[in-house]
């Protein structure tokens, strides 16, 4: 029995290996719930090629896309989405942006489903050597069809430990919903105090989504750090987040969201189910991307209340406190990870028994 269960083990190792092993040619993908689609970039960035034409812009590349109108909100005029990691008292840093510069990051793996996707990167020093593992999680949610979660985990493989306030995390993004400059954007859930000694994860948030995906740049368009609603021009999002202590080998997760609905008021419902209950706020700290009211684009034409689109890029918790991501809930990139794997030594057995 013992002999079985190690067998078992090693071929479910071997099989879900190989699937990683494959991953790392894998260029991206473009994936769906139905609701939302979102082109993953093999780094974890969004903005991937290979879609149909969008609505209103014509771009066959896939950001942060409603499947019901076929509008794009983050690939039209500048696939300026991204993401950035680094370390404060070293100042090293890497990090991924389509448009606007990729650094310092090395591929571990890249796999995906037609509804999920999990890129693995390592982040470089000077020397080549990794410091820092991150991983992106996108999978869909049972509470909501219009969100997808992108779940984060950032491990230090600095060989030292980080003291608080030294690990530093940013995501960006530009709205051009569905074409540049066409956009209405919110930002909301910032606190009045950020940082870590005042008990927030945010550092810093702004309207200029042509920034870097390198946390140690900055270039502010003029609404930093403060909540506003429908700014016009050709602007976007960006949030920087700080982290407590964190030792050698240790990893620090969160969950950040995508997703589109189609007015306001179901997107604010969205961010209260996703956890499935609607009396409390899962996701405190977000975006809105919206067309301008009265604008038309092809077959719809953009209304007051957010129709027929309201993206939504937002993050898990509340007053800028980035809540970890729950050991205890199996993740759906790792269950079709072991579904292949179970599938593969399924086939196995089988050719072992006719033989």
């Amino acid at each position: 029995m013992t002999f079985r269960i190690k067998t078992i083990a090693s071929s479910l190792a071997l099989a879900a290996g190989s699937l990683l092993i494959a991953g790392t040619a894998n260029a991206g993908a473009i994936i769906s719930n139905g609701t939302v689609q979102l082109g993953v970039r093999d780094l974890g960035n969004l903005n991937q090629g290979g879609g149909s034409n969008a609505a209103g812009s014509g771009t066959t590349i896939v950001g942060l896309r409603s499947v019901a109108t076929n509008s794009d909100s983050t690939s039209p005029g500048c696939t300026c989405e991204g993401w950035g990691v680094g370390i404060v008292s070293t100042g090293q840093s890497g990090y991924a942006n389509d448009a606007v510069g990729t650094a310092n990051l090395s591929l571990v793996s890249f796999v995906s489903t037609p509804t999920t996707a999990v890129s693995v990167t390592n982040v470089l020093n000077g020397a080549g050597s990794p410091i820092l593992q991150v991983t992106h999680n996108y999978h869909p949610i049972a509470g909501t069809p219009y969100l997808y979660a992108v779940d984060v985990s950032i491990k230090n493989t600095s060989g030292s430990n980080l003291a608080s306030g030294d690990l530093v995390y940013r995501r960006v993004m530009d709205w051009d919903i569905p074409s540049p400059g066409s956009e209405m954007v919110s930002i909301a859930g910032v606190p009045a105090a950020l940082g870590l000694a005042n008990g927030s994860n945010l550092k810093r948030s702004d309207n200029n989504g042509f920034n870097s995906g390198d946390p140690f740049s900055f270039s502010p368009f003029g609404l930093t750090n403060v909540n506003f609603t429908d700014a016009t021009g050709d602007i976007g999002a960006l949030f920087d987040f700080e982290f407590e202590a964190l030792a050698d080998g240790a990893t620090r997760t969160f969950s950040t969201y995508y997703g589109v609905a189609p007015d306001k008021a179901a997107a604010d419902l969205a961010r209260r189910l996703v956890d499935g209950d609607a009396s409390d706020e899962d996701i405190g700290l977000y975006s809105y991307g919206r067309c301008g009211t009265g604008d038309s684009f092809d077959s719809f034409t953009c209304t007051a209340d957010g129709g027929p689109n309201t993206f939504i890029f937002g993050f898990g918790g509340s007053g800028g406190v980035l809540d970890p991501v729950d050991p205890k809930v199996p993740e759906p990139g790792s269950l079709a990870l072991l579904g292949l794997g179970l599938a593969g030594l399924a086939g196995l057995r089988r050719r072992q028994h006719k033989g």
